[in-house]
């Protein structure tokens, strides 16, 4: 599996706070998430708005440590604060990933640590130290893309039989996964403002399975770089959370015309790449018990023939 990458935005108003992200960032890392701050980037001669810039566009996910300073220098657009939170709208605007983006509540409340671009959104509450033994989980598989989610839908008419928790049978964890349909009442709307791009939307597709951190990289890697694509190919607009793929940018037309078969191209890809890796882990783990039973009866046979008398 690839870890998932975190950046933490933070703004600089006290030692303390300071050490509290570092040592949240070096939790995060045991649990399996890359998590990136700039007391571990940044070092002197350093352009500061090309990290920011690099941090926010790069990484998975961007968790936002919300205080009632966070939240001045965020809307005053001061400082690295300021600057982040310019990038962070503008890529929201332009690509709709809204789920990248994370608020953390440090201190405060939620009226008055965050920033009014975030306003609405589910945040974490880390305030304490009970909010952050309740809260923390739901931070940790969020990142690791381990939420549970809901199991799948029967078809209406097709049985009468009462189906319980117990006998509900989930996709096995090693079937390939095939895209089910798009969910309609998730596309977004076009903002049709006459700037460049308005007319595009979001489509989302439902898969029969969540994948894994490792499938949706291989995923992300076939759609941007596929052995075969349309001139109207959209490199940069998939992604995946849960069970969805998520096409950022484009119409229903163009899916009709062009995406759908570079998706199901994706999906294939990823799923072939995958079944690839497992059987080249299960050789390597064959050849490493191979050469460790070789050696022990080496050893076995050598002490044998060794006599002390």
């Amino acid at each position: 599996m690839i870890n998932p990458t975190a950046f933490i935005s933070y703004a600089w108003e006290s030692n303390e706070l300071k050490l509290w992200v570092k040592d949240l960032a070096t939790q995060l890392r045991a649990d399996g998430i890359d998590a990136k701050i700039d007391q571990w980037e940044v070092v002197p001669g350093d352009q500061m708005p090309h990290f920011m810039e690099k941090s926010v566009r790069d990484n998975n996910f961007v968790l936002i440590i919300c205080t009632p300073k966070y939240k001045s220098k965020s809307e005053n657009r001061i400082g690295g604060v300021g600057y982040e939170g310019d990038i962070m709208t503008a890529e929201v605007l332009q690509n709709s990933n809204h789920r990248k983006f994370i608020p953390i509540l440090k201190e405060g409340t939620k009226e008055t640590a965050l920033p009014s671009w975030l306003k609405g959104k589910y945040y974490i509450d880390l305030s304490n130290e009970v909010h952050y033994n309740n809260n923390y989980d739901d931070l940790k598989t969020t990142l690791l893309n381990a939420r549970e989610s809901a199991p799948k839908l029967g078809e209406i008419g097709i049985s009468t039989k009462k189906i319980t928790p117990q006998t509900t049978v989930p996709e096995k964890e090693d079937s390939p996964i095939r895209i089910k349909g798009i969910l309609v009442d998730e596309i977004t709307r076009p903002l049709n403002d006459g700037t460049p791009g308005s007319a595009l939307y979001t489509i989302p597709f439902e898969l029969t399975r969540t994948p894994n951190y490792e499938w949706i990289d291989l995923f992300i890697n076939a759609w941007n770089r596929p052995s075969r694509f349309t001139s109207m190919h959209r490199p940069g607009i998939a992604s995946v959370y849960g069970e969805k793929i998520v096409l950022d940018g484009t119409t229903i037309e163009e899916v009709e015309r062009y995406h759908k078969d570079t998706l199901k191209l994706a999906v294939d890809t990823a799923n072939q790449y995958q079944i690839e890796i497992k059987i080249r882990k299960k050789q390597i783990e064959e050849q490493k018990r191979r050469q460790e039973e070789e050696h022990r009866k080496k050893i076995d046979d050598i002490s044998k023939r060794i006599n002390f008398d």
